[in-house]
């Protein structure tokens, strides 16, 4: 499986150290990211994953540890918006140009503000999405929020 994403283009763009972790990807999951912490082998609250919303209209990008749940009302305030709901699959999909499973933060067709998971930024290494389903990558929560310019917020319920 190639490992070339415009995802880890843009990590590699940004002389971001990083690992690729790929596992079997099994369509219909209704858990993917413990679907995918758990194929991998890493604790879930390491394993990150990335959920389009709107708030207010606008897209925004969160990425949060894959054993939680957003909270839309701190979603919302992250983003100082007054009201927040997740993003439809096909528009998610259209507005990243990665499809649903393989949503990443990095290297996105259109940006959107990204938000982190404050909690989450607390490990030595965490794994996000590497750009495609069934590829994850393994890097420092600093250079996710470098990368993508994104910030650590409160977001899970």
């Amino acid at each position: 499986m190639s490992t070339k994403t415009p995802a880890t283009n843009a990590l590699t763009k940004a002389g971001v150290p990083f690992e690729t972790k790929e596992y079997d990807y099994t369509a219909g999951q209704s858990q993917i990211g413990l679907h995918a912490a758990e194929a991998i082998g890493m604790d879930p609250e390491k394993v990150l994953k990335t959920l389009m919303v709107e708030v207010d209209g606008k897209p925004a990008c969160c990425v949060i540890p894959s054993d939680h749940s957003l909270s839309m009302k701190k979603v919302a305030a992250a983003f100082g918006g007054k009201s927040a709901h997740m993003m439809d699959p096909t528009k998610a999909e259209r507005l990243t140009g990665y499809h649903t499973g393989g949503i990443s933060p990095f290297g996105q067709r259109a940006h959107a503000p990204v938000a982190f998971e404050d909690t989450a930024m607390v490990h030595d290494r965490v794994v996000i999405n590497g750009g495609k389903r069934g590829m994850m990558v393994l890097l420092a929560p600093a250079d996710a929020l470098k990368v993508t310019g994104g910030a650590a917020k409160p977001l899970i319920a």
